[in-house]
């Protein structure tokens, strides 16, 4: 199944190297130039996945990657020239799956995309849903949603894989390096604060209080559990 990616970049001598590279890996690739144009082709051509850099025109990336997650749950790579830890930790705030600071590798940035794929389905399949319920959570597999006692939450990919993966692992405690291994995979580079950019995150979504977690708990000095009730 060709897989569409769309590059979102004003650097177009960058954006035409990256287009011809992934095509080279089969990669159905469009590109925009800055933030209006992505998302009008988003909306239109709803891509698999999409690199989407920091400083754009018109709608600059951290806003647009805001949007985009505010309607679709396609994943989205941020690619950045800062090398702030913050400019990297706030595209994940905004709901971005994975960053990539400039000038990167190329083999680098597609492991990345190959990982980030790997574990996306795209929901306009039709496919029988399979749904797991745990104590007060319905986590449908297949279409990747979740429901905390009949209420729908819009969680991100990496905030579905953490959910599911610890409430299937009730009470065992995971160390963040554990779970960056795996479900981020042995392809991902960055460091272990995703992991805990991710946790808070899917706190704030599916916990009544965030401060006083009831489903993700931290074993200070180890690692993150989920307490069944």
């Amino acid at each position: 199944m060709e897989r569409k990616i769309l590059i979102v970049d004003d650097e177009k001598l960058l954006v035409k190297g990256l287009k011809h590279s992934l095509e080279q890996d089969n990669y159905v690739v469009d590109t925009a130039f800055d933030g209006e144009e992505a998302l009008e082709k988003i909306r239109n051509e709803k891509p698999d996945l999409v690199l989407l850099d920091l400083m754009l025109p018109k709608i600059e990336g951290l806003e647009l990657c805001k949007r985009i997650r505010e309607n679709y749950q396609m994943p989205i790579i941020m690619l950045t020239a800062k090398g702030e830890d913050m400019s990297k930790i706030l595209g994940l705030e905004y709901g971005a799956d994975d960053y990539l600071t400039k000038p990167f590798n190329i083999l680098e940035l597609k492991a990345r995309i190959k990982a980030v794929l790997r574990r996306t389905i795209k929901t306009d399949i039709p496919i029988t849903d399979q749904v797991i319920e745990i104590d007060d959570f319905a986590m449908n597999t297949i279409g990747r949603k979740v429901a905390i006692r009949g209420t729908n939450v819009n969680l991100t990919a990496k905030e579905f894989d953490l959910l599911l993966f610890l409430a299937s692992h009730s009470g065992e405690v995971y160390s963040r390096e554990e779970l960056l291994e795996t479900i981020w995979g042995y392809e991902y580079f960055g460091d272990v604060r995703t992991v805990d950019v991710h946790i808070r995150r899917l706190r704030e979504k599916i916990e009544s209080n965030s401060s006083s977690p009831e489903y993700i708990l931290t074993k200070w000095g180890v690692g993150y559990y989920f307490r069944s009730k």
